[in-house]
């Protein structure tokens, strides 16, 4: 927890300190375990269908796959973890709001999409796998530490995760595993495309996508190449928490 919410930092520091995107998604899984614990809502209410969804335009059911992760619980507080660490660091050297929003949304429409092909009712997991390998790919000089046993650089991060997975469960996670192939691709046209094809940028957001979020002077120009590996941030936080 003290990884979480830093030596020493008041809870509230923490949340307001976050993020936009990162703590709305945050406040709404938290909030969503919550209302399931107490029974208002049910799981059955939450998860993603095809035909729920564009047969009885049970529309919710688009966002509320993304924000379940189970009602209150350990495995709860695990992807709390995972999201307000490896998604707030993505946003925060994000280029703007703007462009991390627009990641986002590739990612959420990109697994939507695969979703019946894969067979994922709930896809929370998947999107947080989607931005550990992105933020991994981004990061390959940073060491992480996984339950204080095992070092590893941060490329090694998605599939430690997996390997820890099978050994857990037993089967291959499909749902991490598919969060790896829509991150690569995002990783491939937004970090590596360009350099090979004249600064050609195919992700970045278009103009009136930037327009809905950038009101103010502070905006950086839309060519701006920021992200944590240009801004040489070291993370020393464990990867997961070590619960004794």
């Amino acid at each position: 927890m003290a990884a979480m919410l830093g030596e020493g930092m008041p809870l509230e520091q923490w949340f307001f300190e976050m993020p936009i995107v990162t703590r709305v998604w945050t406040t709404a899984t938290v909030l969503t375990g919550v209302l399931v614990q107490c029974q208002i809502l049910t799981p059955f209410q939450l998860f993603y269908s095809f035909r729920a969804v564009f047969h009885k335009q049970q529309y919710w059911r688009l966002l509320t796959t993304f924000i379940y992760f189970g009602p209150l619980s350990l495995n709860l507080l695990f992807h709390i973890f995972f999201i307000q660490r490896y998604a707030r660091m993505l946003e925060e050297s994000a280029t703007s709001v703007a462009h991390f929003s627009y990641l986002m949304t590739y990612a959420v429409l990109s697994l939507l999409a695969i979703a019946p092909i894969s067979n994922q009712a709930f896809l929370g997991t998947t999107l947080s796998s989607t931005l550990v390998y992105i933020w991994s790919r981004r990061n390959p000089d940073v060491r992480l530490s996984f339950l204080g046993v095992l070092t590893f650089k941060a490329p090694w991060l998605p599939w430690v995760l997996i390997a820890f997975n099978v050994v857990l469960h037993g089967h291959w996670p499909k749902d991490e595993l598919c969060g790896i192939a829509v991150g690569h691709v995002w990783y491939f046209f937004n970090d590596i495309y360009p350099s090979t094809h004249g600064g050609h940028r195919p992700m970045d957001p278009p103009q009136w996508w930037i327009r809905m979020f950038e009101r103010g002077p502070a905006a950086l120009p839309a060519d701006t190449d920021v992200h944590a590996a240009a801004l040489g941030r070291d993370v020393a936080a464990p990867v997961v928490p070590d619960v004794r």
